[in-house]
């Protein structure tokens, strides 16, 4: 990484970074682990960031919070290949790679229009039937979903 990305993007003292991001996926991640800027931590999103591994990748960072394994865990659908990485007075503490987990709840909603979570205050579940081939099932109706029918 030359130094002009690392301006770019500063170190932080304490908190998460997500890295690894596809390009362009970001604010997914925000969205999907209820991060609005709200909260009073500093947030830094960096996008289309040149990197080896990629093309390119978005970068996530949290200062003061730190992010917990099923919270990221969640992203296994968004951004599969994304890296943790709990920072604690400016070094690596703790670096993890997301896992698919059993359910995801209350991320995605399930796009059955009959389905008892559309229009009522019922957070979904989606099941996760197979983690190799990624075939999922709502807890609350029975469908078979596949990733890109799951609705924000």
């Amino acid at each position: 990484m030359s130094n002009s990305i690392e301006l770019i993007v500063r170190r932080i003292k304490n908190g998460s970074v997500i890295d690894h991001i596809e390009s362009g996926k970001a604010f997914l991640v925000l969205r999907a682990l209820n991060i609005t800027g709200r909260e009073g931590n500093v947030i830094t999103v960096a996008l289309n960031v040149p990197s080896n591994k990629y093309e390119k990748k978005d970068i996530i960072k949290v200062e003061n919070r730190y992010l917990e394994t099923d919270e990221t865990n969640k992203l296994s659908l968004i951004a599969p290949h994304a890296t943790i990485n709990i920072i604690k007075d400016y070094k690596l503490a703790e670096k993890r790679k997301i896992q698919l987990p059993d359910f995801i709840t209350g991320i995605f909603k399930c796009p059955n229009l009959r389905c008892v979570t559309i229009g009522e205050n019922i957070k979904s579940v989606i099941e996760v039937i197979d983690k190799e081939k990624i075939i999922l099932k709502c807890k609350y109706c029975g469908r078979i979903l596949s990733i890109d029918e799951l609705i924000f």
